[in-house]
């Protein structure tokens, strides 16, 4: 035979044997729904090359007219109610003599075509998109989708007949995880070892590494109630509100700064992140907790409401009057948008302008929204008074810290640069009965300025230069002109630029104080201004002298010794000239702790009797307009405070007082008839244990978000949150009272949904890949394994620090900064080089600046606060290698590391590695890490080892 022939007859043949394939899986038995079962085979399957992106075929598969219309080849994908006639069913069964498909990967199982045979029978049914309906009508008809369907109470799947069962012990939530991997012919992996259990956890709900003897104990401990203790412990535990709080931070974009050109700073935005600490730490109920941050001011909460304002805030007026309304519209844009996405997972900012697109939310709705926050501006308002005395013995512990800095930098044979709010010049006791301050320079070439210039008598603290002392002034001149900057405010007791004097020579000026008969003295304080609101005109070359007979004139103390003004903050090397490295490094870090307390100080000397809070303030608003198009300057028809349409109704008037407005909308919040606000938090939880939600768009439950890829745990799982294991509960509209701990049985009880994600055998799964699971779930969506992950930026710096032993575990209050501090009207914030002390606190504590990232661990995905980051990218840059391998920080913890080694394990290089791996893996090296690590101490000393130590994947990943 001819081999044309030949060939041609072989293809015949090929064709008929696939022409003649057996029938397609049967349809599956049950009532089929499309978002839970149809969707995400299709999407998952399909939707790459038949999707909204690409239509190969001009086929498209996201959407039932097209389906039923078809592609090139003129047949319908299917035909409603005949599956075996529908050309889909053809081609996934692989009954087409064509083609195959999907044309790539692995072919659909025969449950996934039972299911989609099962819904073409059924009718094809598709949900309503609203797509082809215009208005109101045709977007509340969208609210068939599946996040808007009430809330369903699930029974677990039953669990495997096989012997997965005992391999895997599981529990209600570890059910739905077996029920989807058996559909995808996949197997759950076994338990991880102890150690990676341990670091697990502690890593993942604390944000710190385990101690070595926590990891022992865990370890040791083989009583079947093992696990669960370590899990309470860590659930009890005061840093477990500092990690979770930084995720819920990041959710509600909180910074400390207003953002926009000016970015100035909020110093009393704190008070907002220590409430939400102390709200996870204590569990206070979800439902209370949303609560109180759109109302609690009438919950005994007053910081809390610093949710309504964490985001950003321009302060630039415009002279322009549309553009002013723009921006308010801007401002109440935010807050809306902010408490759409964080409560109900919606997008609700895309109806500002029209009735949504995709999701049930009218234009009608957004400004109803916008009526009950009408009535919030930003700005600090007093949420309690100030214990008097507890101040004073804050700035007086303040006073010693600073006195034992400046003891250490004398011995080094330094002084700090001046401050522009307190300088303390230290001399042996002289008899002195005048005073003279000779100023030839300031830090910025303008008239020199003095606050106050105290002189204090010798061993005391009576300040002999007051003018109610007796003590006389006079100087070289005084700016003309001013009434508020004069001769006499130099000694009046009285603090501030408001009583000051002012030299009237560019950049000098002489002042003297004359005591009227001697006295020995041996301190003398000055500043330019204590309230720290100015630092410009401050003396930088200054000489000070006393005379005990006006004529006689000995120097007791000049700027000569003093550092310049930015010592240590990025000026060439000879600013500490002759000393080795290692004495510069430890003045640096002296200079930083220095400038730390010294900032502590000020801001204590500025407190008022009044505690403030950045919490946003309230007056009553008037009628809100629905905008057309969202312009400000077309208005249309009234609109009364109100909730979603497709989900109920506030009840109220127009003329509601503007606190109920924002009570009322909290208990609709917190209904248990809400179908979103427990599927939206339990998804929370779950995308911070295992990286990903079960619902990958944690803040759009919407059309345009993902499907969840298992429906069923995550019901289960919102309906353990808000029933909890108690039969009576507390109604939405009984949460106006101070909250209370829940316990973990209680309704709402966030921490009993971490207990249960916790103790499950899904959680304690190994990390580690199998060749199935990477050809069949590459990305771990179905859970066949822990999915490994790298951790956060905070974790990386504070497991550095801890693992370096000098982490400052206090918690609470004002933060710190990695930036210098300026007085620019616009803020330029320029990184310190070096941090001390001061700066080793968690990173939560970290003062937010907007728009500004921590050089070093910025890199690290961290987001700049312009807006909600319910989830970080991870990515992989340069940047991050170069910071963590080569920053001054990453340098001296290393040698911080290196000297705590050196002292608890000796000179044994040997002994120092074993500890090394200890406190930062968990476990001692093998043989082979062992004789490297050696040979790296030997070449490069043991810096260089505990570099690489921090650089290790085993020390960056959850394990």
């Amino acid at each position: 035979m001819p081999l044309r022939l030949l060939i041609a007859a072989c293809v015949w043949l090929t064709a008929a044997l696939e022409a003649s394939a057996g029938p397609p899986p049967l349809p599956a038995e049950r009532e089929v729904d499309f978002e839970r079962d149809v969707r995400p085979i299709l999407e998952q399957r399909c939707w790459d090359c038949h999707g909204p992106d690409t239509q190969e075929s001009r086929l498209r598969l996201d959407r039932r007219e097209a389906l039923l219309r078809g592609g090139d080849s003129g047949q319908p994908a299917i035909v409603a109610g005949k599956s075996v006639e529908s050309r889909l069913i053809r081609l996934v069964a692989g009954q087409d003599p064509d083609r195959v498909m999907p044309p790539d990967g692995k072919r659909l199982t025969g449950a996934q075509i039972g299911l989609l045979r099962a819904w073409i029978d059924q009718g094809a049914k598709w949900p309503e998109t609203g797509e082809s309906d215009a208005g109101a009508e045709g977007a509340v008809r969208n609210a068939e989708f599946w996040s808007f369907r009430p809330v369903r109470r699930v029974v677990p799947p039953a669990p495997p007949c096989n012997g997965a069962r005992e391999r895997w012990p599981a529990g209600p939530l570890d059910a739905f995880i077996l029920h989807k991997l058996r559909e995808a012919d996949l197997e759950a992996s076994p338990a991880a070892d102890r150690v990676s259990l341990v670091r697990r956890l502690s890593l993942d709900v604390l944000g710190l590494p385990p101690s070595p003897e926590e990891i022992d104990e865990f370890v040791a401990d083989r009583a079947p109630d093992a696990w669960p203790k370590v899990v309470d412990r860590a659930l009890a535990s005061p840093h477990f509100g500092e990690r979770w709080a930084q995720h819920w931070l990041d959710v509600v974009r909180f910074a400390e700064t207003d953002g926009f050109e000016m970015n100035q700073e909020r110093s009393e935005a704190w008070h907002y992140r220590d409430y939400v600490m102390a709200a996870f730490n204590a569990d206070v109920r979800y439902d209370q907790f949303v609560f109180e941050q759109l109302a609690g001011d009438a919950a005994g909460a007053e910081p809390a409401t610093g949710f309504l304002v964490a985001g950003a805030y321009d302060k630039v007026k415009s002279p322009d009057a549309a553009l002013t309304l723009m921006q308010r519209q801007d401002e109440l844009a935010d807050m809306i948008n902010t408490a759409g996405t964080a409560f109900l997972g919606l997008t609700i900012g895309c109806a500002r302008c029209h009735n949504h697109k995709f999701d049930p939310v009218l234009q009608k709705d957004y400004y109803a929204l916008q009526a009950v926050f009408a009535g919030v501006e930003h700005g600090t308002r007093p949420i309690g008074r100030r214990d008097g005395a507890q101040r004073q013995r804050e700035l007086a512990q303040v006073a010693d810290e600073l006195a034992r800095v400046n003891r250490a930098l004398a011995e080094s044979g330094v002084r700090p640069p001046v401050s522009p709010t307190q300088n303390e010049e230290r001399f042996a006791p002289t008899a002195a009965r005048s005073l003279r301050f000779t100023i030839r320079a300031t830090n910025n070439g303008i008239e020199p300025c003095l606050d106050e210039l105290e002189v204090f008598a010798a061993g005391g603290e009576s300040n002999v230069a007051l003018a109610s002392a007796g003590a006389r002034t006079a100087a070289s001149g005084t700016y003309p002109g001013s009434e508020i900057h004069k001769l006499e405010h130099l000694n009046d007791g009285r603090y501030g630029n408001e009583r000051s004097w002012i030299s009237n020579e560019h950049g000098r000026g002489w002042v003297t104080v004359d005591f009227g008969e001697p006295v020995v003295i041996d301190r003398i304080v000055w500043g330019r201004d204590r309230n720290g609101r100015y630092a410009d005109r401050v003396p930088t070359d200054y000489t000070i002298e006393v005379s005990p007979n006006g004529a006689d004139w000995q120097v007791v103390a000049t700027s000569d010794e003093r550092l310049p003004a930015r010592a240590g903050t990025g000026l060439p090397g000879d600013v500490l000239p002759n000393r080795s490295e290692q004495k510069r490094q430890e003045i640096e870090s002296l200079l930083a702790e220095f400038r730390s307390i010294a900032s502590q100080r000020d801001a204590l000397a500025q407190q008022s009797a009044d505690v403030l809070a950045y919490a946003g303030t309230f007056k009553q608003p008037g009628p809100v307009h629905r905008l057309y198009r969202g312009d400000p300057l077309a208005p249309r028809e009234v609109v009364e405070p109100d909730a979603l349409t497709v989900l109920g109704t506030l009840g109220l008037s127009g003329d509601a007082p503007e606190r109920e407005r924002r009570v009322a909308l909290a208990r609709w919040l917190v209904s248990p008839d809400n179908p979103l606000t427990a599927r939206v938090i339990v998804n929370r939880l779950w995308q911070h244990h295992f990286g990903r939600g079960l619902v990958e768009t944690p803040s759009d439950f919407g059309r345009n978000g993902a499907r969840p890829t298992h429906p069923e745990l995550l019901d289960w799982l919102a309906m353990e949150l808000v029933k909890g294991q108690e039969t009576r509960d507390k109604g939405p509209e009984n949460l106006t009272l101070n909250s209370q701990p829940s316990t973990l049985n209680s309704p709402w009880s966030l921490k009993r949904i971490h207990r249960l994600i916790l103790l499950s055998s899904t959680y304690r799964q190994s990390s580690a890949p199998t060749p199935a699971g990477l050809e069949r779930d590459a990305q771990t969506r179905l859970l066949w394994r822990f999915p490994p992950r790298r951790l956060a930026a905070e974790v990386i710096r504070d497991s550095l620090l801890a693992v370096s032993g000098v982490l400052d575990r206090r918690m609470g209050g004002p933060g710190y900064s990695v930036f210098e501090p300026n007085d620019n009207y616009v803020r330029v914030y320029n990184p310190k080089p070096q941090l001390g002390p001061a700066e080793w606190r968690r990173m939560v504590y970290m003062t937010k600046v907007r728009m500004e990232h921590d050089p070093v661990f910025g890199p690290f995905d961290c987001p700049d606060a312009g807006q909600p980051a319910p989830q970080r990218p991870r990515s992989t840059t340069a940047l991050q290698a170069l910071g963590l391998l080569n920053s001054r920080f990453t340098l001296d913890q290393a040698e911080v590391l290196a000297g705590q080694l050196r002292r608890e394990s000796g000179d044994d290089a040997a002994a120092q590695v074993v500890h090394a791996f200890r406190l930062a893996l968990g476990r001692p090296p093998d043989a082979a890490e062992l004789h490297a690590a050696e040979e790296l101490i030997a070449g490069h000393g043991v810096p260089a080892f505990c570099r690489a130590l921090f650089n290790a994947n085993e020390f960056l990943f959850l394990p």
